[in-house]
C-alpha cells in the first residue's frame, strides 16, 4: 500500500468519525486541514488577521455541515468550497462595518482611530508590505489560483475542480498572475532578477 493511500484512508476514517459525531475524529481532521484553510483563507483575503478569522468560521462551518459531505467530489474540493463560503460571507460583514466606521468618523472628526497599530520593526513592516502588494496588484481570483499552484502545489486540474472551472482558464489566470509579479519585481527591484531576460 502506498503512502498516498494510507493518507487517504486516514482521512476518510476521520471523516467518517465526524460525520458520526466523534469529537476526536473531528480534531484529527482540523489538525490535518489547519493549515491548508489557513492559506487559503490568505490567499482570499491578502491579510493574516481576515485570515484568521475566516479560517475560524471555516471551522465552525465545517463541524457544522460535515454531514453534508457526501464524497461526490474530494475532501479537498469539498473543504475549500466551504473556505470561499465564509471569506466572501466575511467580507460582505466587514464591508458594511467599514461603511458604518466611515459614516461615524465623518460625524465625529476629532476622533482618532488606529485599530492595526501594529508593533513591527521597519524592515519587517517593508517586508511584509512589499509582498502584500505584490499579491495586492492582483485580482482575487488571480491571487487565490497563483496561491493554491505556486504556493501549495496543488495542480491546475485540481484548482479547476476545486473553483468549478476550466482548466484553460485556470492556466490564463495563472499565467497573468506570473507574468504581473514578474513585472512588478523587475520595476521595483530589478536587482533580483539581474541578468534574466523578459
Amino acid at each position: 500500500m502506498s503512502e498516498l493511500t494510507r493518507i487517504d484512508e486516514s482521512i476518510s476514517a476521520l471523516i467518517r468519525g465526524a460525520k458520526a459525531g466523534d469529537e476526536a475524529a473531528f480534531e484529527g481532521l482540523v489538525r490535518r486541514h489547519y493549515e491548508q484553510i489557513y492559506r487559503w483563507a490568505l490567499a482570499r483575503t491578502g491579510d493574516r488577521d481576515e485570515a484568521d478569522d475566516v479560517t475560524q468560521e471555516t471551522l465552525v462551518r465545517l463541524h457544522r455541515h460535515i454531514g453534508g459531505f457526501d464524497g461526490r467530489s474530494g475532501f479537498s474540493t469539498w473543504l475549500y468550497q466551504v473556505t470561499r463560503s465564509a471569506a466572501a460571507d466575511l467580507h460582505r460583514k466587514r464591508t458594511r462595518r467599514e461603511r458604518l466606521a466611515l459614516k461615524v468618523k465623518h460625524e465625529s472628526p476629532a476622533v482618532a482611530i488606529d485599530p492595526r497599530a501594529e508593533e513591527e520593526t521597519t524592515d519587517e513592516r517593508r517586508a511584509s508590505d512589499l509582498v502584500k502588494t505584490f499579491l495586492e496588484k492582483l485580482s482575487e481570483r488571480q491571487r487565490e489560483i497563483f496561491d493554491l499552484v505556486d504556493l501549495q502545489g496543488f495542480s491546475t486540474v485540481e484548482v479547476s475542480a476545486m473553483l468549478k472551472m476550466e482548466p484553460v482558464t485556470v492556466r490564463s489566470h495563472l499565467f497573468r498572475a506570473r507574468k504581473a509579479i514578474r513585472r512588478r519585481i523587475l520595476e521595483s527591484h530589478p536587482e533580483l532578477v539581474e541578468g534574466h531576460g523578459d
